[in-house]
């Protein structure tokens, strides 16, 4: 761990333009970093082994932190603590009330881009039918996402499946949604979830969509059985033609009568923790 003397009072510093240029998926993507306020966070990132890249520490409480970080010094062999002025350490964070602690980190290897590494996965995970895999397709809000990841990593879950045109997992929003289970949950990513379908199915597995569908079947114990997996949908338009055609049949979420649908978080974590509790 590197501890810098100086103190930081310029948004010019390539450190902190850096971190302010985080805001932009295409700079996570281009840099292979992201960011994240606050002390719980960054215990969880350290437990869970997520490659940290520099700190930032808000001058005024740089003294508590500094101790904090010395306690966790193995792990942050090679890592820049750098400490900045309380109004530029206001500025960056994305806090209204920051705590005073922001990290950079790597993206977690335990999130497979889309391509071959994600097939591989998928298959490597739908081998094992004792395995859960849960899937989703075009969650645009990036609270819903980090909530899906956290409900996941609570209930379970061995792969979370993604189509490419979800929210980005490295999104600030989505980081402080999933609260620390985006540095546990496995995930993978496809163009096109109909093809991570038909991989479920070719190793044996029955797919289910949730879908508000003449069709579709309750949602009970004795309907979803080891093995299976479920395919939750887009906030307003649920599950596309495509992938609803190639799931083997369709669910549903008995509600009270007069209530449209649920959540796609919400809908998500229920059907999680059915996967979880009747498996």
């Amino acid at each position: 761990m590197h501890i810098s003397e100086e103190i930081i009072t310029s948004r010019q510093n390539k450190s902190v333009s850096l971190a302010a240029s985080l805001d932009s998926r295409k700079a996570r993507e281009r840099e292979g970093l992201f960011r994240f306020d606050g002390h719980k966070l960054f215990l969880e990132a350290v437990q869970s082994g997520v490659t940290l890249d520099r700190v930032f520490l808000r001058q005024s409480e740089s003294g508590k932190w500094l101790g904090i970080l010395r306690e966790n010094e193995v792990a942050l062999a090679g890592v820049s603590v750098l400490i900045l002025a309380d109004s530029l350490f206001d500025r960056l964070s994305e806090e209204r009330a920051p705590e005073g602690i922001l990290t950079l980190a790597r993206r977690p290897a335990i999130h497979a881009c889309a391509g071959e590494p994600s097939v591989r996965r998928l298959s490597e995970v739908a081998a094992d039918k004792k395995k859960r895999i849960f899937l989703a397709e075009s969650i645009r809000d990036p609270g819903n996402m980090g909530t899906i990841l956290r409900s996941a990593a609570a209930f379970g879950t061995d792969l979370v499946v993604l189509s490419a045109d979800c929210a980005d997992l490295l999104n600030a929003k989505t980081v402080r949604g999933a609260m620390g289970a985006l540095f546990r949950q496995p995930t993978v990513v496809f163009s096109e979830l109909s093809e991570a379908i038909d991989i479920l199915r070719q190793s044996g597995r029955r797919v289910y969509g949730a879908a508000l569908d003449r069709e579709a079947r309750a949602l009970a114990r004795s309907v979803l059985q080891t093995g299976d997996c479920v395919v939750v949908g887009n906030e307003g338009h649920g599950l596309s033609k495509s992938t609803l055609a190639a799931c083997d049949q369709k669910l549903f979420i008995p509600m009270e009568p007069g209530s449209e649908s649920l959540n796609a978080a919400v809908a998500a974590s229920v059907l999680l923790w059915s996967m979880y509790s009747g498996f």
